[in-house]
């Protein structure tokens, strides 16, 4: 039974067996070699000819390009300012390493002279403590010399009322 829609081509041997060759490697058929053979030409617009394959090394060029471009304008938008921040940061880290040293430094000294402070606060509490207590003691000095004097005095005045009575 023939296809209707079948049709022929005629060629040499030596490219019937390249065709065979190809159709084994690529393990089709030849006839379906052939058909997409064609298809891949329609499609692509090449010329077979063209060992070179221009269009295809214009498409290529043109692609690697367009991606050049695009990996340059994301250094220019992205990794470039990155490395400016991160330069600037460590400039700052740099600054501030040298003022958080000097505030270690400060720091250090102020603990030195706070420590000094304490101990004179401590000896100056003493000291007041001391004050504080003497003047217990004056004050208790005074209260027993008021109550000696009172007693004098009402003592002496007792004497008096005795020695006038004892008189009249």
């Amino acid at each position: 039974m023939k296809q209707l829609d079948t049709c022929s081509i005629r060629f040499s041997k030596t490219i019937n067996e390249k065709l065979e060759k190809l159709a084994l490697g690529f393990k089709r058929s030849k006839k379906e070699l052939f058909t997409q053979m064609v298809d891949y030409f329609y499609r692509s617009k090449k010329d077979p000819s063209d060992f070179g394959d221009e269009v295809l090394k214009r498409e290529l060029s043109s692609g690697i390009s367009r991606i050049i471009s695009f990996i340059k304008q994301q250094e220019k938008d992205f990794l470039l300012p990155s490395f400016t921040d991160v330069g600037l940061l460590k400039v700052a880290i740099a600054n501030n390493r040298d003022k958080l040293s000097k505030i270690d430094t400060h720091l250090a000294r102020e603990s030195e002279i706070s420590t000094a402070l304490l101990k004179n606060t401590k000896s100056t509490i003493g000291g007041i403590r001391i004050l504080i207590n003497h003047q217990r003691q004056k004050d208790e000095l005074k209260e027993q010399f008021s109550q000696l004097l009172e007693y004098y005095i009402s003592s002496r005045e007792e004497i008096q009322l005795i020695l006038r009575r004892n008189s009249s």
